[in-house]
């Protein structure tokens, strides 16, 4: 579907210059997918076009806790756009909003009405659907919201993204770039153990890789591989490495000098609190940073909600600045993401 420029809004306002696509969200196994689709079109289409993502609110009674949700969410879907959108000369604008928050929403109809009041306000008549949004939770309301919003007259359109099955499978679908990906780390790390790549140490590296990455292709990565995101990333994680070790460095000064202590200094306790990383990687690689620096120790991980024993008030306090979370956040996200606020500064942590 071609993205459209913007019709004149409902009280006769001039019609919109730049193109406009609205994309109603929530939590949903695609939703990423929807994202990239979005953007691809977008950058594909090569006219200005500004993305709206928009989170109908069904307040139920939960409105602060749906609130907050929705925000995480839409901050997600940005920095999202951000990885797809890096080093691509574009010009792509993404608003994000909630609506209906004064509103009680339940039926198709309710949430088609409250879409369309904001596509007529600003002026869209483009609109993609995430084939797997459920916006009540899980009752699969889309066949009868998509009928809803056609009759509204707006232009609409289901994500054509790869769903999953409804059973996890341990084997998925993978392509060439997932087995390369696997198959030049693999022979990395060998030569790396190696020390010298001498013939003997490329040939043997080669066939082990190519053995590793036959055999774990199909279950250890999840998703395609986008190079200039992948080697933007690697770069981020070789300036993460010398900090995360300064920090393990640091903190191992800072415990010594409790265990040597003549009065043994110590202060236990297990916080938790909900990190500001997405998806399995970047939690992972947060949870075990925080388990190498002396002084913390990741307990559980619970999608995004962290369980971590601190032995002192100076590690639980260096914790809760953030400054690990901000890195990780640099790692994967880019620049802009590690300026977000800290855990302590969220107000979230329960003792």
């Amino acid at each position: 579907m071609p993205i459209r420029p913007g019709r004149r809004t409902a009280d006769g306002g001039a019609a919109v210059s730049a193109a406009h696509v609205l994309v109603p969200v929530g939590e949903s196994s695609t939703l990423r997918q929807t994202v990239s689709y979005v953007v691809r079109r977008a950058v594909e289409d090569g006219t200005p076009v500004t993305i709206h993502f928009v989170y109908p609110l069904s307040s139920r009674g939960t409105v602060g806790d749906e609130q907050a949700e929705a925000n995480d969410l839409l901050e997600r879907i940005e920095l999202w756009v951000s990885e797809d959108l890096e080093g691509i000369d574009h010009g792509i604008d993404v608003a994000t909003a909630t609506i209906g928050a004064d509103e009680y929403l339940f039926s198709p109809g309710d949430y088609a009405d409250t879409i369309a009041d904001y596509a007529d306000a600003k002026g869209i008549d483009t609109l993609v659907l995430d084939p797997e949004y459920h916006p009540s939770g899980t009752t699969p309301l889309l066949p009868a919201l998509e009928w809803e919003l056609r009759g509204t007259g707006l232009d609409v359109e289901e994500a054509p993204v790869e769903r999953e099955a409804r059973r996890t499978r341990l084997v998925r679908r993978s392509g060439t770039g997932q087995f390369l990906l696997l198959f030049g780390l693999s022979l990395g790390f060998y030569l790396f153990l190696a020390g010298d790549p001498t013939p003997y140490n490329l040939v043997t590296g080669t066939a082990s890789a190519a053995v590793v990455a036959a055999t774990l292709w199909h279950v250890s990565l999840t998703g395609p591989v986008r190079p200039r995101q992948f080697a933007a990333q690697f770069g981020r994680m070789c300036l993460y490495a010398p900090y995360l070790l300064y920090e393990i460095a640091v903190a191992n000064v800072q415990i010594a000098y409790v265990v040597l202590h003549p009065s043994l200094p110590i202060d236990p306790e297990v916080i938790e609190f909900d990190a500001d990383v997405w998806s399995t990687l970047p939690v992972a690689t947060l949870a075990n940073s925080i388990t190498l620096t002396p002084g913390t120790l990741t307990v559980d991980v619970e999608n995004r909600h962290f369980t971590i024993h601190t032995l002192t008030e100076g590690s639980r306090a260096d914790l809760l600045d953030g400054g690990l979370e901000r890195a990780v956040r640099f790692v994967f996200y880019g620049r802009r993401a590690a300026r977000s606020p800290t855990p302590g500064e969220r107000e979230e942590v329960e003792e």
